[in-house]
């Protein structure tokens, strides 16, 4: 084993990730991953007594941090650091990063957290037409998705984050669901997360809750669809003739529509792969 000395030099964005690890965890901060606008609505509310004016009234962008935005992209020069030591209590921090990045004292002051996975066939077909809009990506959907699959995609590499959360599932203060169990039947699930946060609510208020939850209900309401941040992404690259909407489909099973047969193949290969040893399976239903 080699013992030369190194020396690491950081650099400015490098600085602002060692602040995000730094940053203090609250008992009552509820940590949200990996920070699907679904997930953030619904955990916000049932967190916040169904307080459905402020959840209308605010965007939810402003209602939940999303901790590392303002280090991966110049379209949001923001200190969330600063934005959740002020934001009001409970507050609510989404974040996209792996285990190995997120802030020390969650693992001491274990504030509550929900994780959501989604098959990684699905998650490649969104995140290339979000590259496309936030990032100006250009290239080919086949060039992205051989990227993707080398880990050298934004957030990758893509299963061992999963595989990090699904070894924390029996941890009280971790709460791990999929996505598609969740448009299976998110009514069935309300339940469960509301015990995550030591709430009850009559039937009816669920069963209003999800309604305002469901796709064509977020996809109409300004305060989710974030109609907003997509003109201002497309603006900043004069492409505000394109059209796109951050809540596309809401479906399962896209890729089956989008994804070239290769990748296809490739993908089953890779996930093999990358799962070997493990009891999580991922869910394409």
């Amino acid at each position: 084993m080699s013992t030369a000395a190194f020396t690491i030099a950081e650099t400015d964005e490098q600085s602002v990730y060692t602040e995000r690890r730094q940053i203090k965890v609250l008992l009552n901060d509820l940590t949200d991953y990996p920070g699907t606008t679904w997930a953030e609505e619904m955990t916000w509310l049932i967190n916040h007594d169904l307080d459905y004016d402020t959840a209308r009234s605010i965007k939810l962008n402003s209602r939940s941090t999303f901790l590392e935005i303002g280090a991966i992209s110049d379209l949001f020069p923001i200190d969330t650091i600063a934005v959740a030591e002020k934001s009001p209590r409970p507050r609510q921090i989404k974040s996209h990063l792996p285990l190995s990045l997120l802030p020390r004292q969650l693992w001491t002051v274990k504030p509550k957290i929900v994780y959501v996975a989604r098959n990684p066939k699905d998650v490649a077909i969104s995140f290339f037409h979000h590259y496309r809009v936030f990032v100006g990506y250009n290239g080919t959907k086949e060039t992205f998705l051989t990227e993707l699959l080398a880990d050298k995609v934004t957030y990758c590499p893509m299963v061992p984050h999963v595989l990090d959360f699904w070894a924390l599932k029996q941890e009280p203060n971790v709460l791990f669901l999929t996505y598609e169990s969740m448009k299976r039947n998110l009514r069935a699930l309300l339940p469960e997360v509301c015990r995550h946060f030591n709430k009850t609510y009559s039937e009816a208020q669920l069963d209003e809750l999800a309604v305002h939850l469901s796709f064509n209900e977020m996809k109409k309401n300004p305060a989710t669809n974030k109609d907003d941040v997509v003109r201002n992404a497309l603006a900043k690259d004069k492409r505000e003739n394109e059209q796109f909407k951050f809540l596309r489909k809401g479906i399962v099973g896209d890729y089956r529509n989008e994804l070239p047969e290769e990748f296809n193949i490739r993908f089953d290969r890779f996930i093999a792969e990358q799962l070997s040893g493990s009891d999580f399976r991922y869910d394409y239903d």
